[in-house]
């Protein structure tokens, strides 16, 4: 990747020294987000017309429209600066030690940061979700499964979970390029180091090679993202293997 112009140091090792925490960040925030999109978007779709189903489409609407950056300063004025419950920016206080309250700091640092994450990826993934459970309830399949009596768990991890699985994994697959992107504002009002801080920093520099190696990395995790996706999708559906 050569030399950064700003630091004078491997573009490689600037970039390995700040993606670790990017990942974690990303990782944890895109496990939570289909966790909970999961949970409001099945259940909304199983009581329809329900006050649960009102208050999930009128949630999930407020977290699409609302700017991340608006959020995230939002947080800070609040819970930072008026009540003093979590901690500006960074990654660590400094009269902290080692040991377990260490890591105690480092989780509290990252409260309001994935926080932000998580509350701007429910709203869309969420509806999404609902929109193919409510397809899924449609087909006739679920109305002889029901005509059995089959329902509760049963039905949906045999009928439901089966058939709006390959979309959502596919969803998830794509959203992998959106680990370092989606952290160049959040990285910069929360002052964290890593990827997205570097990449917005390298701009403001024009530190090119350092913009160039970070491209290519999100290159790379489309890529990724894809062949995983695929992986799993064959995984799941053997249908999709190639006929001997």
């Amino acid at each position: 990747f050569g030399i950064s112009f700003a630091s004078g140091l491997s573009v490689k090792d600037e970039i390995l020294s700040r993606l670790p925490i990017t990942l974690l960040l990303n990782v944890i925030s895109l496990v939570i987000v289909f966790i909970v999109s999961m949970y409001l978007g099945v259940k909304s779709a199983l009581k329809m017309g329900s006050k649960f189903d009102k208050f999930t489409k009128q949630f999930s609407l407020v977290s699409y429209a609302m700017p991340s950056f608006y959020l995230a300063l939002l947080l800070v004025i609040v819970f930072s600066v008026t009540f003093g419950w979590f901690p500006i920016s960074g990654l660590h206080s400094v009269d902290v030690k080692g040991g377990f309250e260490y890591y105690l700091d480092f989780a509290w640092h990252l409260v309001l940061p994935i926080f932000v994450m998580v509350f701007g990826g429910i709203g869309s993934l969420s509806m999404y979700i609902r929109s193919l459970t409510i397809g899924v309830l449609k087909s006739d399949y679920i109305y002889f499964a029901i005509s059995r009596g089959i329902e509760g768990k049963k039905l949906f991890r045999y009928f439901i979970l089966p058939n709006i699985s390959p979309p959502i994994i596919t969803i998830l697959g794509l959203s992998l390029p959106g680990l370092i992107g989606g952290s160049v504002i959040l990285e910069s009002i929360f002052a964290i180091n890593g990827m997205g801080l570097l990449f917005y920093q390298s701009a403001l520099s024009r530190d090119y090679p350092v913009i160039m190696g970070i491209l290519i990395i999100s290159a790379f995790l489309t890529l990724l993202g894809n062949i995983i996706a695929d992986l799993i999708l064959l995984k799941l559906n053997p249908h999709f293997k190639r006929a001997k």
